[in-house]
């Protein structure tokens, strides 16, 4: 490992010890040894789900750009760089691998831009549902009302939102290299004949993350407010996007216990809420590595009977 990957996990066991420290240790270890089955198998599923989902839009956004690819390769490699993601330091180098593995036939400039543009649209989603429901539960009658550090959260990331799409817009206005990316971008994501389809896509796995969060907070005891989950959560699970420590571990638990309480939760149930969520996200990362591992075996063994028999399979 290198210097920086040891400096990651060094970051991320000292920040797991501080906000260890800054709550009731003792009340998290009760939660995390009484953790309700049924809402860790539904978290299980529906991470499950998100990840199919995933696998699927990075399947349309790289034929979008030319890049065929077949389901159960889709689902195997999407699975494997999640994995690594959820594992190593970095939180990236799962999907620069899978890039590089995809180039054959497309070119590594176009492998690179599906799984980019995939990821990306993913995270805008999330961004747009947070604003959206944040700003409901601002506006909205009778709906849960944030206390001030929450709505400052919600205009600071609007203002980062709009901050980024103005520089974004100079840079490619100045470089031709982006403005092609830009134009590649909108193709595979934004055109007409697929936009619909990829928005259905990414709320699909935003609404499915969510939830699995919501969850894994239900089986440590922590029911949500039901108002406040999509406005209230998403800002939690910004935190694993943090790359310097490994699988968002410390980042998210920080952030829960910031977060959380101000919906009303205690902090050590917002620690074990994410403690729970972190552990069944990794275990999902795993069973479905082995189980698209074992779907494309048997899909590699009948595409080669289908081909000795002379009726090859599509």
């Amino acid at each position: 490992m290198t210097r920086k990957g040891v400096a990651r996990v060094l970051l991320t066991v000292v920040l797991l010890a501080l906000v260890w420290q800054a709550v009731d240790g003792a009340a998290v270890m009760a939660r995390m040894r009484t953790l309700d089955p049924f809402w860790l198998a539904l978290a299980l599923l529906l991470l499950l789900l998100q990840t199919v989902l995933s696998a699927i839009r990075w399947r349309v956004t790289a034929a979008r750009l030319g890049q065929l690819m077949p389901m159960d390769h889709a689902l195997r490699e999407y699975f494997l760089s999640q994995t690594v993601n959820l594992t190593l330091p970095g939180g990236v180098i799962g999907d620069a691998a899978r890039a590089v593995r995809a180039r054959e036939g497309a070119g590594l400039e176009k492998a690179g831009q599906a799984v980019l543009f995939e990821r990306l649209s993913g995270q805008v989603a999330l961004v747009v549902v947070t604003l959206i429901s944040g700003g409901l539960s601002i506006l909205v009658p009778g709906g849960v009302s944030p206390p001030l550090p929450l709505i400052t959260a919600f205009g600071v990331l609007a203002g980062l939102v709009v901050a980024t799409g103005v520089g974004l817009g100079v840079l490619a206005a100045r470089r031709p290299a982006l403005a092609r990316w830009f134009v590649a971008m909108r193709w595979s994501l934004l055109h007409r004949d697929v936009a619909l389809w990829q928005a259905m896509l990414s709320l699909g796995t935003v609404a499915t993350n969510v939830l699995s969060f919501a969850a894994a907070s239900a089986s440590v005891g922590l029911f949500l407010p039901a108002a406040a989950v999509f406005a209230v959560v998403p800002l939690v699970l910004f935190a694993m996007l943090v790359p310097f420590a490994v699988g968002g571990w410390g980042f998210r638990e920080g952030a829960a216990v910031a977060i959380l309480p101000l919906v009303g939760a205690r902090s050590e149930e917002a620690f074990a809420a994410s403690a729970a969520f972190g552990i069944v996200f990794l275990v999902s990362s795993v069973v479905g590595l082995a189980l698209s591992w074992m779907i494309g075996q048997r899909g590699g063994q009948e595409r080669a009977a289908g081909e000795r028999s002379g009726h090859p399979r599509r």
